[in-house]
């Protein structure tokens, strides 16, 4: 229906696009980020994890309660402090949390700031005496009457310093004083050229310009100040990076306060380190290169808080920030002098209550940072205009037209919005039948795998009608009403007389209905790819049923990833990870996981509601083989040989049982001990086969058990998940 009218549904063409309006002002770029989910996202907890946090906010909650006790004691305190204060004594403190690196005038690093304003004019250029200090103990003070001069030709190379990448924090400031309106790079790792990897703080057009970029045209974020600074006056100018990938994450202070961004670029997809060094004044060529003077360059390996950012951009000193009376203090010299005290200053009462209060924060803030992301979409508050495209080609729009769902189907509930809110209360009203019949013929496809519905990817004039049309409209109609409860609804198919039928069929059945289409016996079927895997997992006791949490990355072939793609390598899980459910196994759509493709998995690369089953060799390879397997047969071994019993006979059917819940035979038992003795006595003969086979997997094996015994149990462990009945549902 996106070219024409549906040729066998009631759809228009006109209906596809009133559909498609509905999505079409979602802030999708169309380009999935390389590296962890794509914005927009939420954060997505498990169980586990909300506990913690709340534990830990209720502890920040205390702090902050405890502090806040203090007040009185903290006004009086520092109001005797500053009292006790020598004038004139130089006194001055900073920002150093984070600090890596600072940049200042080699001299009299003790001494205090100039009389001069930061507006007012420097008095002389030591260029040749910069002097770059690293540390985050070591603290100097700015001298603003003797800046670094840059005329354009020069610059300071200050080394490896600084080499951050796009998933770290970070903040970037100086004092800098613009002669004329060109300004230039302030620092960067990086060089001129918009291909340049790395990261600059600039000037340009007297505007504050913060670029992270791999490509600058179209691989980068970009932004810049919408007020510009003004020249023949000094101004701190401070970048800090959050480390989110987005211009979101990116905030710029001039003077200590939050100046509003222009985003220029929003599309950093890959890491942007660089082997250039840091550089003071220059990007490069002589056109990035500073002209003015800089002061006071910092580099911090964390992203500063705005009450650090007002301190960082307050040029007095402490001690003549307390000359001046409280009530005229501007609210950052008293941020400055407020942190100062309660840092380096306060009681002990009172520094440790606001101690616990910052590692409260911080212990809260990490945690939060660690819990995983789910992507999401997002509602634009200005929709994009959507058209009738006409023969379904982008450049040739035609009427204009408004979401709205197919008139074949149960009409919008009244809403004062037509948006995705309102579709998806739309799917969901029980007034429309076509949500509810869809979902109860795939449950029934997973039990008896083919739906009462043989097409559930089309439920139109051109798919297969039901086989039994009032039991899927029962189901459908009974899933509504106990409020679309899933567990109930598999309950109800599982305890059903159809269910419970056995499997067997006679010749003369067969013959009437030999895909029981018309379910006179129960379903018979090999297991989807991820099924085999966990049982496998499940019967050897080494499944993880832990739920929710981030993909992981179980056991794979060396160098398959390096074979198909030229980015980066596979790295492997360890410990639980390799043992989660295949629902949490990392996906790369163009690489799927090589067992799972083996036993038909979709690839992903397009949505498939109906996998296709096939029997091929390479199946039963991969269930002798694939380490998966093997390690799961050799931990399933030593369950066998502890809690079997003595006999071979018991150890025997006790694996027989956990596979396939049932006991087997006499003659099934008989094949299995003889194949246990041959194995014993093959492994004897060669103890070295034995101990590499018991050695399979990360999981130690059993010491306490004979090397030679337990490989041979592995081997029928092995036999056991490679049964026939095992992978098959009957």
């Amino acid at each position: 229906a996106r070219c024409h009218d549906h040729k066998y549904d009631p759809i228009t063409q006109k209906e596809f696009y009133e559909f498609f309006a509905f999505f079409n002002n979602v802030p999708e770029k169309g380009d999935a980020n390389k590296h962890g989910n794509s914005p927009p996202m939420i954060k997505a907890p498990t169980s586990e994890q909300q506990i913690e946090l709340r534990a830990l906010e209720h502890r920040l909650e205390a702090a902050h309660s405890r502090f806040a006790d203090l007040r009185s004691q903290v006004e009086t305190a520092q109001m005797e402090w500053e009292r006790a204060l020598p004038r004139e004594g130089g006194l001055d403190w900073t920002i150093t949390r984070g600090l890596v690196a600072r940049y200042a005038l080699d001299g009299d690093l003790g001494a205090e700031l100039p009389e001069a304003e930061p507006s007012a004019e420097p008095e002389e250029s030591h260029e040749s005496k910069a002097k770059f200090v690293e540390g985050a103990a070591v603290f100097v003070p700015g001298h603003l009457g003797q800046a670094a001069a840059f005329d354009g030709t020069s610059f300071i190379d200050a080394g490896n310093v600084g080499g951050f990448d796009f998933f770290d924090k970070f903040s970037l400031g100086a004092w800098i004083y613009l002669t004329d309106s060109i300004g230039g790079t302030v620092l960067s790792r990086m060089d001129a050229t918009d291909e340049s990897r790395g990261y600059s703080l600039e000037v340009r057009e007297g505007k504050v310009h913060l670029s992270l970029s791999v490509r600058r045209l179209d691989d980068a974020i970009r932004v810049q100040t919408s007020e510009l600074l003004v020249s023949g006056q000094w101004h701190h100018v401070l970048a800090t990076y959050d480390g989110s990938r987005a211009a979101s994450g990116v905030t710029v202070y001039v003077d200590g306060g939050a100046r509003e961004l222009q985003v220029l670029l929003d599309d950093l997809n890959q890491p942007f380190t660089t082997e250039e060094p840091l550089r003071i004044g220059a990007r490069g060529g002589p056109e990035r290169r500073f002209h003015g003077y800089v002061d006071d360059v910092r580099v911090y390996s964390i992203q500063l808080e705005p009450a650090e950012a007002a301190v960082l951009g307050t040029f007095r000193s402490i001690d003549r920030i307390a000359a001046i009376p409280s009530a005229q203090r501007t609210d950052q010299q008293a941020t400055k002098i407020r942190r100062c005290f309660l840092e380096s200053y306060s009681p002990p009462a009172i520094r440790r209550a606001w101690q616990d209060l910052l590692q409260s924060q911080e212990r809260k803030n990490e945690f939060f940072e660690e819990i995983p992301t789910a992507m999401v979409m997002a509602e634009q508050e200005t929709r994009r205009e959507t058209f009738f495209l006409n023969r379904g080609e982008y450049d040739k729009p035609g009427e204009k037209v408004t979401p709205n769902v197919p008139s074949v189907l149960p009409p919008l509930p009244s809403s004062p919005k037509k948006d995705r809110l309102a579709l998806a209360r739309w799917l969901v009203d029980p007034a429309n039948p076509l949500t509810a019949r869809v979902t109860v013929n795939r449950i029934w496809q997973m039990y008896f795998g083919v739906g009462l519905v043989k097409t559930p990817e089309d439920f139109g004039t051109r798919g297969e009608g039901p086989t039994h049309p009032q039991l899927l409209d029962w189901l459908a109609a009974e899933f509504i009403a106990t409020g679309w409860d899933l567990k109930a609804l598999h309950k109800t198919i599982l305890m059903s007389a159809t269910y419970r039928q056995l499997s067997r069929v006679t010749p003369a059945l067969y013959k009437i209905d030999p895909s029981n289409r018309w379910l006179a016996r129960g379903p018979r079927f090999r297991l989807s790819a991820e099924m085999i895997r966990d049982q496998a997992l499940f019967s050897s006791g080494l499944l993880v049923e832990q739920l929710g949490g981030p993909s992981v990355k179980p056991y794979q072939p060396e160098g398959l990833w390096k074979e198909l793609s030229d980015i980066h390598g596979y790295t492997q899980d360890s410990g639980d990870s390799l043992y989660r459910r295949s629902l949490y196994t990392f996906w790369k759509r163009t690489i799927p996981p090589p067992s799972m493709g083996t036993f038909d998995a979709a690839t992903r690369e397009t949505c498939v509601v109906s996998e296709t089953r096939t029997n091929t060799p390479l199946q039963a390879l991969t269930l002798l083989n694939d380490v998966t397997f093997v390690e799961a047969a050799r931990v399933l071994a030593q369950k066998m040989l502890r809690d079997g019993g003595d006999m071979a006979s018991d150890r025997i059917t006790y694996g027989f049982r956990l596979v396939t819940a049932r006991r087997p035979n006499s003659r099934e038992l008989e094949i299995l001990l003889n194949g246990l003795q041959f194995h014993l006595s093959d492994y004897r003969i060669d103890p070295d086969a034995a101990l590499e086979l018991a050695g399979t997997g990360e999981i130690p094996r059993d010491e306490a058990l004979e090397v030679t015994e337990l490989a041979a149990y592995t081997a029928m462990a092995n036999l056991l998940l490679n049964l026939d009945e095992t992978v098959t549902k009957e």
